[in-house]
């Protein structure tokens, strides 16, 4: 957690991981488990204030499942403090639960050739409905992040670091 953020949250979800060929055509490797980590708090302001809430360290793994099923995935999250479990929520995600098909996603995502540079590698977070902050969770110092998806491998497990460096103002200098 970052030392300007205003909270620090899990969002649990399925990451698709792909890699641009040398022709600009996009291939799926897999998909894993990811952890969006985000602030919920400073999102909470104002809805346009989402893309830099997503400003933070995300988490993907431990496995890339090759061979997945993305139809409908049973997710766990669990929040652990001092090694009991705090917080924890199943739901599902995948094509069947999703208001877009994966196809879909894609084609909007790929279609923008900034998006098809020839040897980038692209982690797309399907996104959850599934957050510890909606029932009033606030991660502390030390909390470890778990999220278990049925046929994805082991769990992804996070420990939540919060950065207490002070601010620093940024000088910019000119470049001659």
């Amino acid at each position: 957690m970052p030392s300007y953020a205003e909270d620090g949250g899990e969002e649990a979800e399925i990451a698709g991981v792909y890699v641009i060929s040398r022709d600009g055509h996009p291939f799926r490797l897999g998909m894993a488990m990811g952890n969006e980590f985000s602030d919920h708090q400073f999102e909470k302001k104002n809805y346009l204030y989402l893309a830099a809430s997503k400003l933070r360290a995300c988490a993907l793994g431990p496995e890339l499942v090759v061979d997945y099923d993305f139809g409908s995935v049973s997710v766990c999250a669990t929040i652990f403090r001092n090694g009991s479990a705090l917080w924890s929520k199943s739901f599902r995600t995948g094509e069947r639960e999703m208001c877009h098909n994966l196809q879909n996603i894609e084609h909007h995502h790929f279609k923008i050739g900034a998006h098809r540079r020839a040897g980038d590698v692209h982690v797309h977070f399907f996104g959850t409905d599934c957050l510890s902050f909606s029932d009033r969770i606030r991660l502390q110092d030390g909390d470890l992040m778990q999220i278990a998806a049925e046929g994805y491998g082991r769990a992804l497990r996070n420990p939540v670091r919060v950065d207490r460096s002070k601010d620093a103002l940024v000088e910019v200098t000119c470049l001659r």
